[in-house]
């Protein structure tokens, strides 16, 4: 490395780690990490004509955010980086927790319970292969 400041090292270093691979990203998603992990392990793996056919007809409620971003993975793919689609799968998929929404719920004798409404990041990243 020539020399430089450290913002230069961070850089080069940076730009020789990035992930090339296309993915998607939907933040704060109003679906339990839980509930989504169970579609999520579904797919991972499968070619992506297999994956859209199996969020498509899964009934669970996750199934219909994660088939959205699974079309926004595949058209970056297409898009940005130029690969076709017959060729891409699932490489990597996870759920990772996000805020929680607290709620209160009247209960009798003047009580509140309170009501958490989990939101996870979901992420999907597709290969080549």
């Amino acid at each position: 490395m020539s020399k430089g400041h450290r913002s230069q090292y961070k850089r080069t270093r940076n730009e020789e780690m990035r992930d090339t691979r296309p993915s998607a990203k939907l933040s704060y998603a109003r679906v339990p990490v839980q509930k989504a992990c169970y579609v999520l392990d579904a797919i991972r793996g499968k070619d992506v004509n297999t994956a859209l056919g199996i969020v498509s007809y899964n009934p669970r409620n996750a199934s219909r955010v994660i088939k959205k971003l699974l079309e926004s993975a595949i058209a970056n793919a297409q898009n940005n980086n130029g690969l076709s689609r017959a060729n891409l799968y699932v490489a990597e998929c996870y759920a990772n927790k996000a805020t929680t929404l607290k709620r209160i719920q009247p209960r009798a004798q003047g009580r509140a319970y309170r009501i958490e409404k989990r939101t996870s990041h979901i992420t999907i990243v597709l290969d080549e292969r």
